[in-house]
């Protein structure tokens, strides 16, 4: 009789599998701040030097500077409509439990399994319809339908680990369905709400090729950077700039996390 494989052996080939899959995802991306301090133009081995030149030059660039603060207005917007609907339509879902508010809820999450260049361009048939063409509202627009998803699932969860009882015995007691939500169940979905948000906003913020179809005349950073990429000297100020959104971007992205962990510990359910 052939042996099978023991348990120990199985966790083996999938450490390495899971270790040969991160080395394969993260390693292009760890290269990007070695070479942005790299004292060369070119991106290669062996290194020439090490340098802060390349970040000196994002000081004082107004067209950096102009595309930076469009995509904080455009990200802090997007995100804050995106996470009031992910609000609702999370605490509907959960709490009123109807055929409607299902539909309402899988159409809201279905933007994440459509490709973007199908988003985008849909997106730009509907804003020349409506008259207002490519511009600043059209990229917030756009980037809300990109980022409900996240707020829906991630609100949607938190909703639903709270436990039926407290609404209910709410109920009992005379609250109706407006105190309810504004006393009980927002203030336990808060952690939940920061990290929705958070989320929300890097999505936007990173978010390429919807804002390529729908950019008026004032660039994102990602179409601030990707027209960089056309001139070679430019690439070590471009590293440079996606060092600094990678450092800020895992910040953030931390913070979301310890958010939603927070809110997870300090559940009812989780004290039960």
């Amino acid at each position: 009789m052939k042996r099978r494989p023991t348990n120990a052996a199985n966790g083996g080939w999938l450490r390495w599998y899971v270790g040969l899959y991160l080395i394969f995802l993260y390693l292009p991306v760890a290269l990007i701040p070695l070479f942005s301090f790299n004292d060369s133009i070119q991106a290669a081995f062996p290194l020439k030097g090490f340098t802060f030149a390349w970040y000196e030059t994002l000081i004082g660039n107004e067209t950096l500077t102009g595309a930076l603060l469009t995509s904080l207005s455009i990200g802090i917007t997007a995100a804050a409509i995106a996470t009031l609907c992910g609000i609702t339509i999370g605490y509907m879902d959960t709490q009123v439990r109807s055929p409607f508010t299902k539909l309402v809820s899988s159409l809201a999450r279905l933007p994440i399994l459509i490709p973007g260049v199908v988003v985008g361009i849909s997106l730009l048939i509907l804003v020349n319809l409506l008259g207002f063409g490519p511009s600043r509202l059209a990229i917030v627009l756009g980037h809300v339908l990109v980022c409900l998803p996240t707020t829906v699932i991630i609100m949607r969860g938190r909703f639903a680990s709270i436990p039926r009882s407290i609404p209910e015995a709410a109920e009992d007691l005379g609250a109706g369905e407006a105190i309810i939500f504004r006393r009980i169940m927002l203030p336990l979905a808060l952690p939940a709400v920061g990290s929705a948000f958070m989320l929300a906003f890097l999505t936007s913020f990173d978010e390429f090729i919807v804002a390529f179809f729908l950019a008026g005349t004032q660039p994102t950073l990602p179409l601030y950077i990707w027209s960089q990429l056309r001139f070679p000297k430019s690439l070590p100020t471009v590293m440079a700039l996606g060092t600094a959104i990678l450092a800020v971007s895992i910040v953030i992205a931390g913070c979301a996390e310890l958010l939603r962990q927070r809110g997870l510990s300090k559940s009812p359910a989780s004290s039960t």
